[in-house]
Order: C-alpha cells, then sequence, then structure tokens
C-alpha cells in the first residue's frame, strides 16, 4: 500500500512526535492505553463500513539511518481469533510550509475484516493514517518553567493575624437562701423519694407475705338464715288466726 498526507506543520514538529512513543500513542485515533502497559498497547476500535471491530495489541516506532521511520504493529481480535500485521514505512518531507507524509508498507488480516468488501477495508486504513499523521504534527503546548510540578509544592501565604481583644466575663455571685428553707426542701424531697414516712410504715397494716389472712366465710349460716324468716313470719300468722278464733268464742 502507498499513501500520502499534507500536514500543516513542519517535518521537525513530527519527528519530534515519532522520537516520544508516549507521542506517538496518543496520536493513534481512538487507542485506548492499557495502565501500567508500554506506550502505544492497549485497545483500538476500528469501523469499516457498517462493521465496527475492536483489536488488543501494540504499537512501535523506531527510526531509520535515512531519516524514515519505521512503524510495526500487531493486534488480535477481542471477540475472535483474527489478526491484524503492519509494517509501514514513513517518510518526511517540507513542503509548501508543511509537511508532506509518504506511508508505504504492507498489511495482512485475517478474520472479519478479511470478510469485507476490500474498497472498505482501504479506505477505513487510509483514513485512519491521514488522522494519524496530523495529530504527529499537532503542536504541543510547552509547560510554564516556574509552573510547580504539583498543587503540594504551591507556596500558601500565611492567614493574617486577628488581633482580638479580651473579653471581660461577668461576675455572677451566688444566692446564698436561708437555712431554714434548704431542710425543708430536703425533707420534701427525702419524702417524695421514698413514698412514705416512717411513721406510716409503723402504722400500716403489713403487706406481702405477712398480711393477715381474712376469715373464711361460711356458706351454711347464710343458707340457714335464707329459710329462718319465712318460718317465722308462718308461725306469727298461725297465732294471730288462733287469738281471733279464741275471741269469737268467747
Amino acid at each position: 500500500m502507498e499513501h500520502q498526507v499534507y500536514v500543516p506543520a513542519p517535518a521537525s514538529r513530527l519527528r519530534e512526535a515519532l522520537a516520544d512513543p508516549a507521542r506517538v500513542a496518543r496520536a493513534v485515533p481512538g487507542l485506548q492505553q492499557d495502565a501500567g502497559a508500554a506506550p502505544g498497547t492497549g485497545r483500538l476500535k476500528v469501523r469499516i463500513g457498517s462493521h465496527s471491530i475492536t483489536y488488543r495489541g501494540s504499537l512501535r516506532v523506531s527510526a531509520h539511518d535515512d531519516g524514515s521511520y519505521a512503524l510495526d504493529g500487531d493486534a488480535t481480535e477481542a471477540r475472535g481469533t483474527g489478526t491484524v500485521k503492519l509494517a509501514l514505512t514513513f517518510r518526511l518531507a517540507d513542503r509548501d510550509g508543511g509537511c508532506a507524509v509518504t506511508v508505504t508498507g504492507t498489511a495482512s488480516a485475517d478474520g472479519r475484516v478479511a470478510e469485507l468488501p476490500a474498497e472498505a477495508v482501504e479506505s477505513a486504513a487510509t483514513r485512519l493514517l491521514s488522522r494519524f499523521a496530523e495529530a504527529l504534527g499537532e503542536a504541543v503546548e510547552p509547560t510554564a518553567p516556574d509552573a510547580p510540578a504539583s498543587v503540594y509544592e504551591t507556596e500558601v501565604p500565611p492567614a493574617p493575624e486577628r488581633v482580638t481583644e479580651p473579653v471581660e466575663e461577668p461576675v455572677v455571685e451566688p444566692v446564698v437562701e436561708p437555712l431554714p428553707e434548704i431542710f425543708a426542701e430536703a425533707a420534701h424531697a427525702r419524702r417524695t423519694m421514698i413514698g412514705r414516712s416512717a411513721e406510716e410504715v409503723d402504722h400500716a397494716p403489713p403487706r406481702g407475705r405477712y398480711a393477715p389472712v381474712p376469715a373464711p366465710q361460711t356458706v351454711a349460716g347464710a343458707s340457714a338464715l335464707r329459710w329462718a324468716a319465712p318460718a317465722a313470719a308462718l308461725a306469727l300468722a298461725s297465732a294471730i288466726v288462733v287469738t281471733r278464733a279464741l275471741r269469737r268464742r268467747r
């Protein structure tokens, strides 16, 4: 394959970027680098037509004596067994205030990408290379020399001293109550807490297991009285009748 891209930046800027593996990794569109891994190692989602394939792999850049740069990469499908291998060469040349980047090399792939149309695969590859070259030519904002490396190294001025006048606290004199009133309140509190005085306890009947047992009520006496009253009434009525009969005979 062969592809050429014009980048509106001097060739020296692109050379500085290609010499820094971290800047090369940031220039790859959509590359998600693995934490703790070498720069250029991670995941990359490639869109080909209406299909998207995610690869996991690594990318390496090395400089040649003739001023060109070799870019080698290999990756495997994140959800599959397909693989991709790249062996590309980048040549830089100043042109019209910018830089012409010429990319040549070979690429081999199998798996899902091999089942897609060749035109769609070539279009996706050239688009990815163009965006990569343009990202290499973007200017890097310089770091201010006097800027602290961390917020913890920034000197914080001390807070202004606050002068406060002493505040005089009011003197509170204790209130002394007469002794008789204190004794009366203490006696009342004692009676409230105890509940009853000693005199009430001495004259009160015992409670609990020592309380007196009431005498049992007899049911037979009540039954005898219930029948005695009608009998007495009947005897009295009989005596009155007999007395009246004797009077009539006389």
